[in-house]
């Protein structure tokens, strides 16, 4: 994971190190109107989110190579694109290292594309905003170990971030350059100063070629797991609007693949929310006080935390008085808003109605929400398929995985928000820590996935279930996407892997019920959410998405098998059991980059009670499906919108519920009798 996605450790180098002299403060960029101004406005939040303190005890840490792989690991998972150490000789509060960050900016939007014009040539701005966040959050990261980190950047001029990009082997100076072997000329750069005792990477040859004919054969073609050119040239070749997923060959119906009875389908207030009910002691002390802390418990995810309580504020805003001439045509819009979103980092992006019944009744404070937009634009964040290739799925580094996801869509969702207000239509992004709708609704009539086994989750073709959610809705003229059918359906009534691998027993083995208007094979939600609240080894959990054949570490991630799986239904019992056999979702250690902490009030400390090591079991149905109880909490057992103090859960009355559960066929059959 450390080593990146292009094969820089083949790359000729000197035998000297070069330190850098810092010098005096950095800057930041001046203000700007536009989109490039919505872009500056979330830097400076991020800046200003760079708050996390020096934790008062040092962690105990690995051999030095080992701690700098960790560290640039660290960096790749935030997704850098190149990272490097460099000495430094005066850097502030013994700060002798510095760990330097080079990000390339998304895909720019084709000149006939109405995302250009909004960009109007500032898409370094964009790569500038992902290098801080990185850096802020690497920043956070640090000081949660007990060491010092402070960020360093000119976003006015970057001739000192040159200097230690070249000092840390990321390029060499040319002219007045920096040349980055395997990237091209546009790039944004960030540092962090550290007082860690990493190792210094050796700057790069200064003369003749950087890469050979070997290398460049190898990097075309993907040798050695690297991302390969021609993937690239293969990609660059879409439009943009498409994004890097072929959703546009999946077939596409009027209705979602699970029958959903609108009429009957309720709106509840955001009390009636499982990790809600925890907060408000539902289910227990124990839970209620792990509740705001259970994801965070890892120092990774912890520094995370301020980047996305400073975009709340700026999710919602004042609306530009006069409507842009140039969006009235619904088409134009629709491919000018993907381009943008994919161009931000958006893994996948559709486009839906704002259904009534997706949006919440009442707010946290009880107080009743209207219905605001018409449509919803769906993007998912992938949450890293190397990292989840090395996790067991419920051990440590899991609840990082997810804030990862939350924090990248949250600025992809702001930032287009708030473009979409400035151009006089009102818009707002609901991200997982401030949202007015229920995603699962929005997601499934913007085509991006089926509901699956999982339960209250829309499991994507390409991406699996290995995804987050971000929405913007809005009332700007745009073209809907209908749902999708790629066979899941069947898929999962054949498949219990999710349910047999499920550390809590929490996902149903038995048939589809109707709940809440809603046909899906229903979890058991307070189980759930008492051990991803609570899990002793672990921080969160997402042992379901980790071992679905469709998580890309299994046959589906092979085009040919998604190809089968979808279109030749007679051979997805093979695929399933073959998926077994060759013990996809097992763990592969070459991708475990952590080290698992939690932290303490004085630091981070290896957890005392061990970490979560599953691998798969022996593929045999566990013997409690037969017996399987699932609880049940519809509607009419929802605490009241405006509770305050604790609405205790009555199990025994929702395990109940199971038995007296209505079928889809029965559900059929009544409104058809009423009919």
């Amino acid at each position: 994971m450390h080593l990146g996605q292009y094969p820089v450790e083949h790359l000729a180098r000197q035998t000297t190190l070069r330190p850098v002299q810092i010098g005096g403060a950095t800057g930041h960029a001046p203000p700007t109107t536009g989109l490039a101004g919505i872009a500056r406005e979330y830097t400076k939040a991020f800046f200003d989110a760079d708050t996390i303190p020096v934790a008062s005890e040092k962690v105990s840490l690995p051999a030095v190579r080992d701690l700098t792989n960790e560290i640039k690991a660290t960096c790749h998972f935030l997704d850098t694109t190149a990272v490097g150490v460099c000495a430094v000789t005066d850097g502030p509060d013994d700060c002798a290292r510095a760990v330097v960050i080079l990000v390339e900016p998304g895909r720019a939007p084709e000149p006939t594309n109405a995302a250009s014009a909004w960009l109007d040539g500032k898409i370094i701005d964009f790569a500038n905003l992902r290098c801080t966040e990185i850096a802020v959050v690497l920043a956070g990261y640090i000081r949660q170990l007990g060491h010092q980190a402070h960020l360093f950047y000119d976003h006015s001029s970057t001739d000192r971030l040159v200097d230690l990009a070249v000092a840390a082997g990321i390029g060499r100076q040319k002219g007045s350059q920096l040349e980055v072997p395997f990237i091209g000329p546009n790039y944004a750069l960030a540092a962090v100063l550290t007082s860690l005792p990493l190792a210094v990477d050796k700057p790069l040859a200064p003369n003749g070629s950087l890469i050979s004919t070997s290398l460049r054969l190898r990097h075309f073609f993907g040798f050695g797991g690297v991302q390969s050119t021609l993937h690239k040239h293969t990609l660059h070749r879409r439009a943009t609007h498409l994004g890097n997923y072929p959703m546009e060959r999946i077939r596409r119906r009027s209705k979602p693949t699970t029958l959903i009875l609108e009429d009957e389908v309720p709106r509840v207030p955001k009390r009636a929310g499982f990790f809600a009910r925890a907060g408000h002691g539902d289910l227990g002390a124990k839970t209620q006080r792990e509740r705001d802390r259970f994801a965070t418990k890892h120092p990774l995810a912890f520094a995370m935390s301020p980047l996305m309580h400073v975009m709340v504020p700026i999710q919602d805003g004042p609306v530009g008085s006069v409507k842009a001439g140039t969006t009235k045509n619904p088409v134009t819009n629709t491919k000018a808003v993907r381009s943008l979103a994919y161009m931000l980092g958006a893994d996948m992006v559709g486009v839906g109605e704002a259904v009534s019944y997706a949006w919440y009744s009442h707010d946290a404070d009880g107080i009743p929400l209207p219905v605001r937009h018409k449509h919803a634009i769906v993007m998912m964040i992938d949450q890293g398929y190397d990292t989840s290739e090395g996790s067991s799925g419920d051990d440590w580094i899991s609840g990082s995985q997810s804030m990862r996801a939350y924090l990248r869509g949250a600025g992809i969702a702001g930032v287009l928000a708030a473009q979409l207000r400035s151009l006089g239509y009102s818009a707002r992004a609901h991200t997982n820590r401030q949202s007015d709708v229920l995603h699962l609704p929005l997601i499934l009539h913007a085509g991006l996935g089926e509901l699956s086994r999982i339960g209250e989750l829309v499991l994507n073709p390409f991406l699996g279930p290995r995804s987050k959610s971000v929405v913007v809705t809005t009332d700007m003229p745009l073209e809907r996407d209908q749902p999708i059918d790629f066979g899941l359906q069947d898929f999962c009534a054949k498949c219990t892997k999710c349910a047999r691998e499920c550390p809590c027993n929490a996902i149903s083995y038995k048939n589809k019920v109707m709940f809440n208007g809603y046909e899906m094979w229903k979890p058991d939600v307070e189980r759930c959410t008492r051990y991803r609240v609570t899990n002793p080894k672990g921080s969160s959990c997402g042992r379901c998405m980790k071992v679905c054949p469709f998580a890309n570490e299994g046959l589906i991630s092979h085009r040919l098998f998604l190809w089968l799986a979808v279109h030749v239904p007679m051979t997805r019992r093979l695929i399933i059991k073959l998926d077994d056999v060759l013990q996809n979702g097992a763990r592969n250690p070459v991708k475990r980059w952590w080290r698992d902490l939690t932290r303490t009030p004085a630091g981070s400390v290896e957890p005392a009670t061990g970490t979560n090591e599953r691998d798969l079991k022996d593929g045999v149905q566990s013997k409690v499906a037969a017996a399987q109880d699932i609880a049940y909490y519809p509607a009419d057992a929802m605490p009241p919108a405006d509770a305050t103090e604790a609405w205790p859960l009555d199990r025994a009355k929702a395990l109940q519920m199971q038995r007296e559960m209505e079928t889809p066929v029965q559900a059929l059959a009544r409104r058809k009798r009423i009919d």
